[in-house]
């Protein structure tokens, strides 16, 4: 029966629980400690059941409850104390302030598909999602003006489940927006904003919910509503579900939808970061309206939201970026390509590295990077990885040159360390170790943290991990209708004192979940040889639910665990979330990380692992690959890459066996004082701690964002748009300019005053003369370019130094000088290049153009 009217039916708090409501609804509660115990402290069991959202509690508590602490003044003092902390911290915002103090007014959009912020608001899978909630926590800590951009899932990521064959199932649970700490936004007369957005042959609406992240709002669409049709409703369905024509609708929703909103929001928007190429038709909607509504055309409007746009990827391999067939593209977005002007062709251009190939797919990444000023991978050596990836999009620019710029991952320190660890640190490294810098003598302080007290610490976690862990495998098997011995068995898993390897994750093929078990005989003897060395593994994670290969590697790990009797020894943790990754990083004693290199764009859990004093054992790739890995943990391997997958395999886990026989294992165990504890252990714990929480930590990563992505894009779009785009223009018209008389220019003679023989640290004068054509020395900047030289003759880690322009000669030709020297000895290259220049230009590589002498 479909009700006649509906009514939003709020909890109904006495008047002196008021600050409940807000502090529910803001999600600071999830890294204050204090405000996360109080509501455990109105009702743990609640506070558990309830997936830890206060806002459901809140809602189903009972009134009688409510009575009772309302009369209880230690409750009430609590509560009070947590006002004020949010009170303080949502006024106290000084590093932004300080950064840009006298700037216009400006605001930054951050568009992701998935945020991973609490376990209640299940609208993620991974760590795409969690580094983007850690992003926004992170920018609210700074003070930056930042919202956030999303989708609201109905069903969110799957719940994972397994069968009695230990193969992975999906279970899809609605979630209830009215019970989650979501705001419905309304206009001015109490009507639900919405939006309208474009798809073949009919408008799909969408509202909005905001999720308020200290100060930092994020507004996600919402398209399960009228008058949209049932496929439409399912627009916001499923995180990553579905067929590809779904994906594009999603896609769609939050790239054009996201831009749509913000305007309907009223916000005025001065720097936009893609996160993911998920959401890059951003873009196209921006130049629509800068046309449609500005009167700019299609080369000044894609001036403008290129020189404001940010891209980040954080794909290593091509295979992991979104593909559309052309067809596909003109059929959804074929309009676009009429109101830019654009022939179809170098519309769907835009998607594509190779414009020539008329057949080939259009691609998010590709449009993004081509839409954006700054672009960035998210670790160093994903950095060097997508320059390769990517070189093809900057024809004759070295490869080193490549303008996508590396900005490691960080985690979000309140969020991931476990609550007596923060406790501690408090204690002894003071309130600002969660964001001190690497720098800050702060950290000379770990040797003040007494090593029984850390490792006593510790040791809760682990307990803390092991009870939580039976329990929830105790429900599982429940659910599932196990047998009572099973259930028993569950009950009895892990040891509390054992030492325990914790390995979570996605499980991608290339993520190698099973290594470890590639000897069969030799991982049976590290966990059954000796057992006043016990050796166990708490692992988790999920496939996605079309991945059989990763499936495949679940089911593999629970035969395993099966077949030979290890139950109690190595445990699979279903269904994985941001809670029971924050207990397994808090309470297992080694994180392990085995993908295969160099496929792992960064990886954030071992990062989480660390902040808790845990080492990581891993592969040199991703984040691990700029890590002190000697002091921190163990590298599994030397960095080396190889081109037979079977022979890496054999090779690292040779390797892994070695290291946990004769190093990590002995260390944990045999070196114990008189008081049982394992002191050169526990140096390593704080040297983990030390050397990876300042650096691998949000706090760094966001204010590099800032000052690197930013403030710059921001400045740009206030420099382009005065006098109605006034600056836009001339620079359009420039490039225009630039990319008509580009070919004309010729490198006529370069003299060289040394001969071939010189020696190290000889100065070596260089002219050069440059007919520029129609262009001018304000157009363009001539280098010389300088370095040694590989073993295919190529000049390899360059040097390039700007040349004097000393006007023209009688022929008009630009004479240039310019003087280098070589520090090393041995075969060393000399070059020479033009690259266009103008103080508006990102970089001098965005128009894509160069000259080289030949």
């Amino acid at each position: 029966m479909q009700p006649i009217r509906t009514f939003n039916v709020s909890p109904s708090l006495p008047p002196r629980l008021e600050p409940l409501r807000r502090l529910a609804y803001n999600l600071h509660w999830d890294w204050n400690v204090d405000t996360k115990d109080l509501f455990r402290r109105l009702d743990s069991d609640l506070w558990e059941s309830s997936h830890h959202n206060p806002v459901l509690m809140l809602g189903t508590i009972s009134q009688s409850r409510l009575l009772e602490v309302v009369e209880d003044e230690g409750f009430l003092a609590q509560m009070d104390r947590a006002d004020r902390q949010l009170d303080d911290y949502l006024q106290e915002r000084t590093w932004y302030q300080k950064q840009r103090e006298q700037k216009p007014k400006e605001c930054y959009a951050y568009f992701s598909a998935e945020f991973g912020l609490v376990d209640c608001l299940p609208v993620y899978s991974g760590g795409l999602g969690v580094l983007a909630g850690d992003h926004l926590k992170s920018a609210s800590d700074l003070g930056l003006p930042l919202v956030g951009v999303g989708l609201l899932y109905q069903q969110g990521y799957f719940a994972q489940y397994l069968n009695a064959d230990g193969w992975q199932q999906e279970r899809y649970l609605l979630n209830d927006f009215y019970n989650m700490p979501l705001h419905l936004e309304r206009n001015a007369d109490g009507s639900e904003l919405r939006i309208a957005v474009d798809y073949p042959g009919r408008k799909v609406y969408a509202r909005v919910w905001r999720v308020q992240v200290g100060t930092v709002p994020l507004y996600l669409l919402d398209t399960n509503i009228e008058p949209n049709n049932t496929y439409d409703h399912d627009i916001t369905d499923q995180l990553y579900g579905g067929d590809i024509d779904m994906r594009i609708h999603q896609e769609i929703m939050l790239g054009i939808g996201g831009v749509q909103m913000l305007k309907a929001l009223g916000l005025k928007v001065t720097a936009y970061h893609m996160n993911e190429g998920h959401a890059a038709f951003s873009a196209l909607e921006r130049i629509r309206l800068l046309i449609q509504e500005e009167g700019l055309n299609y080369v000044q409007a894609r001036q403008v939201v290129a020189s404001s746009n940010i891209f980040t990827t954080h794909t290593p391999v091509p295979a992991g970026i979104d593909l559309f067939a052309p067809d596909k593209m003109l059929h959804y977005l074929g309009y676009y390509a009429e109101i830019f002007g654009l022939p179809k062709e170098q519309f769907l251009g835009l998607g594509r590295e190779n414009t020539g190939d008329l057949s080939g797919p259009f691609s998010m990444a590709v449009l993004a990077l081509k839409m954006a000023t700054f672009s960035n991978g998210v670790a160093q050596l994903h950095g060097v990885v997508s320059r390769q990836m990517f070189q093809g999009l900057w024809q004759n620019v070295p490869v080193e040159e490549v303008p996508i710029a590396a900005i490691t991952n960080g985690v979000h320190a309140r969020s991931c360390v476990a609550k007596s660890t923060q406790e501690l640190y408090d204690r002894y490294l003071g309130p600002n170790w969660s964001s001190a810098p690497p720098d800050s003598p702060l950290w000379d302080r770990m040797e003040a943290i007494p090593d029984e007290e850390l490792w006593r610490n510790h040791e809760r976690c682990r307990l803390d991990m092991v009870l939580y862990v039976r329990e929830h495998l105790v429900k599982h098997l429940t659910d599932r209708g196990a047998s009572a011995s099973e259930i028993i068995q569950a009950q009895e898993v892990l040891d509390p004192y054992a030492f325990t390897i914790g390995f979570a994750r996605r499980f991608a093929t290339y993520k190698r979940a099973t290594l470890w078990m590639r000897d069969l005989d030799r991982i049976k003897r590290l966990l059954l040889a000796n057992k006043d060395r016990k050796v166990q593994f708490v692992i988790a994670g999920k496939a996605h639910p079309k991945d059989i290969p990763g499936k495949e590697l679940i089911r593999d790990i629970n035969h395993f665990i099966r077949e030979q009797n290890l139950e109690k020894q190595v445990v699979f943790v279903p269904n994985y979330d941001i809670h029971i990754s924050r207990l397994m990083v808090a309470g297992c004693d080694i994180w392990l990380n085995t993908p295969r290199r160099p496929r792992e764009a960064s990886g954030t859990s071992g990062m989480k692992a660390a902040m808790n004093g845990l080492p990581n054992l891993s592969v040199l790739d991703g984040w691990w690959d700029e890590a002190d890995y000697v002091r921190t943990g163990w590298a599994i391997g030397h960095g080396e890459n190889y081109d037979d997958p079977n022979y890496q395999d054999e090779v690292e886990a040779n390797a892994l066996y070695e290291l946990l026989e004769k190093e990590v294992v002995p260390l944990f165990y045999e070196h114990r004082d008189s008081d049982g504890l394992p002191r050169p252990w526990v140096a390593k714990m704080k040297d983990a701690i030390r050397l990876n929480c300042p650096f691998f930590n949000t706090a760094r990563m966001v204010g590099e964002y800032a000052q690197r992505a930013y403030f710059p894009a921001s400045d740009r779009y206030h420099t382009l748009t005065v006098d109605n785009y006034a600056p836009a223009k001339e620079l359009a018209a420039w490039k225009e300019k630039l990319n008509e008389h580009w070919f004309n220019i010729r490198i006529k003679d370069v003299d060289v005053s040394a001969a071939s023989d010189i020696e190290v640290n000889q100065t070596v004068a260089v002219k050069a003369k440059v007919d520029l054509a129609t262009l001018t020395n304000d157009d363009v900047q001539v280098e010389l370019y300088q370095g040694a030289i590989d073993a295919n003759g190529d000049i390899v880690n360059a040097i390039p130094v700007v040349m004097d322009y000393q006007g023209e000669d009688a022929q008009q030709l630009s004479t240039y000088t310019g003087n280098i020297t070589y520090t090393a000895s041995g075969l060393q290259g000399l070059s020479l290049r033009v690259l266009p220049k103008n103080p508006n230009l990102a970089n001098p590589y965005e128009p894509r153009l160069i000259a080289w002498a030949e």
